[in-house]
């Protein structure tokens, strides 16, 4: 077991959470990776984990499954005190850590058997609470909680709280602890970067940077370990975007669910673009992937779309398939799905890296098609041939799909990163795809039920959730009635009409205009909002940035 404490590791969150420079957040994190490197290297993958606010590596599988409920159950069985009075100091506060600090500060029992936490004490203790199953996991899992707790000085409680709920609150975006990973080893940036791209493992990355930059610089794809999706930007317009872009594949876009396909040792596993593992809901998209190339290591990645007598239905049925666990075989013959493949990131050896262009044509050399498995259809278009991209756009909208992509031909694939290599045309509203922040219960028939939203954007700066907009148009009562359920479990805070929720649901909006105002963080707002649907194919790390907010806004005043 490492030595390193857990105090020193929380006296760095408070520095950080302190100031709101970055280059200043950059500095602490910088420095404090050094002295880990120096006293403690062998912890620090978990450091850099835990600077994440995280237990578990983003391609991970595992999580907690610790509630806030648990956590004030903990509390109430350490000190005493009444659940709903921890309850009620919720409600009023918001955050689940500051309220966990006030109460063990303020504890006066004795406690015998406290001694100082260690790095490693802390994530081993939550770290073993994801393999806790069975009727009795609860009361396992609260065991844990209350050996942390017990020995926890108050504020070591606030921040072992809020990376349980996966709220660190210190400021810290992943843009800021890769530059500090980068000063601390004194290795260029752009090697970190890719490293972290490649692997989607930032505690990885920074293990191997204490080793050497060629350690680092190896880091690259696997099967088997999803990466983050690499994402596209807005098209002004197709003749706009073919005149910038040059030399340009551009394809249909399929209004499915895109997935990230790995084959490795014989087996195949299907991952979301939350890297969210759904293997066992979609078996038959495994036999057709398995049928279409041969048995070799690879990641393909496409799109996945339900049917109805060969043609493309509503994006809500392919979620049905996704969410089902049980009766697969009935979702089968009422759902049926196709598979459209797009692109290749490793096939015997990584090729990720390599220019669209070529990947394209390793696709085409090792699918065999069917009509289960196709290729996107796509064309080549330069500002001379234009037209074939809207004759493509034509003819997608007509075949029932939602539009058309624009992609750089010589571009490498960039996990992650949303960049002016890959666009997209879409005839409708322009959306953003927004996170639950809070909700207003809603009038008469609808007092049930949460009639709005406040819906937020990361801020990629802070690290934190930023306020855009109320939303409820779009939503039936049925839709209401399912979303009020769904939110129980992410409540925070109530107060009168309107409640705090962690953030985890994700709602994609259509909008006519975004327009200044000082009622929101962010210092917009949206006109005419409309809910389109919930988007549970995407994670957190994908949720719209402010960033994108100010693209958006520029394009619609160019």
């Amino acid at each position: 077991m490492t030595k390193t404490s857990y105090i020193k590791l929380v006296e760095c969150y408070e520095k950080v959470a302190a100031t709101p420079a970055r280059l200043e957040k950059r500095d602490i994190l910088a420095d404090f990776l050094k002295d880990i490197k120096q006293n403690d290297p062998e912890i620090t993958y978990d450091i850099t984990l835990l600077l994440q606010g995280k237990i578990f590596p983003p391609w991970s599988e595992k999580e907690m499954g610790i509630s806030t409920q648990l956590i004030i159950k903990a509390l109430s069985k350490l000190l005493g005190e009444n659940t709903t009075v921890i309850e009620n100091k919720l409600a009023s506060v918001g955050d689940m850590g500051e309220i966990t600090e006030e109460l063990v500060a303020n504890n006066k029992q004795v406690t015998f058997f406290k001694v100082p936490l260690t790095v490693a004490k802390v994530i081993s203790n939550l770290r073993k609470t994801e393999e806790i199953t069975g009727s009795k996991s609860q009361n396992k899992k609260l065991n844990y909680l209350l050996e942390l707790y017990t020995s926890a000085e108050p504020i070591e409680a606030k921040y072992i709280t809020r990376t349980i709920t996966e709220r660190l609150r210190i400021g810290v975006g992943e843009g800021t602890l890769v530059d500090a990973i980068a000063k601390a080893y004194d290795i260029d940036k752009d090697v970190i970067d890719r490293a972290y791209m490649l692997s989607n493992d930032l505690g990885e990355v920074a293990k191997r940077a204490t080793e050497s930059v060629e350690s680092v610089k190896s880091l690259t794809i696997q099967p088997g370990k999803p990466i983050r999706p690499m994402l596209a930007q807005l098209s002004p317009g197709i003749k706009e975007s073919i005149d910038e872009m040059k030399e340009v594949i551009s394809e249909t876009k399929y209004d499915g669910i895109r997935v990230q396909i790995h084959h490795f040792d014989g087996t195949t596993k299907i991952f979301t673009r939350r890297l969210e593992n759904v293997t066992n809901a979609l078996p038959e998209v495994v036999e057709y992937v398995e049928g279409a190339i041969d048995d070799e290591d690879f990641i393909v990645e496409g799109e996945v779309i339900a049917t109805k007598d060969g043609k493309p239905i509503s994006f809500q049925y392919i979620l049905q398939r996704v969410k089902r666990k049980y009766d697969i075989d009935k979702m089968m013959d009422e759902v049926p799905l196709k598979l459209f493949l797009f692109d290749v990131l490793y096939y015997k050896k990584p090729t990720a890296e390599e220019p669209l262009e070529k990947r394209r044509q390793l696709l085409e050399e090792i699918v065999t098609e069917s009509d289960h498995v196709e290729l996107s259809t796509m064309r080549m278009v330069t500002p001379e041939n234009y037209n074939e991209a809207e004759e493509l756009f034509n003819w997608s909208i007509e075949a029932g799909h939602e539009g058309i992509m624009f992609k750089d031909k010589t571009s490498p694939y960039s996990p992650g990163k949303r960049g002016k290599a890959m666009l997209k045309y879409k005839p409708i509203r322009e959306t953003l795809d927004c996170v639950i922040t809070g909700g207003i219960y809603g009038k008469g028939k609808r007092a049930k039920f949460f009639g709005s939203y406040l819906l937020s954007l990361y801020d990629e700066d802070s690290g934190e959730y930023k306020t855009l907009v109320h939303a409820a148009t779009g939503m039936d009562d049925e839709m209401l009635a399912n979303m009020t359920d769904r939110m129980q479990e992410y409540i925070i805070s109530t107060s009168e009409q309107t409640v705090v929720f962690k953030p985890a649901v994700i709602l994609e909006v259509a909008y006519s205009e975004i327009v200044e105002s000082n009622e929101y963080e962010s210092g917009y707002s949206l006109r005419f909002p409309a809910i389109k649907r919930v988007r549970d194919d995407i994670g957190l790390d994908q949720v719209d940035t402010i960033a994108k907010l100010h693209q958006m806004l520029e394009l619609q005043n160019s």
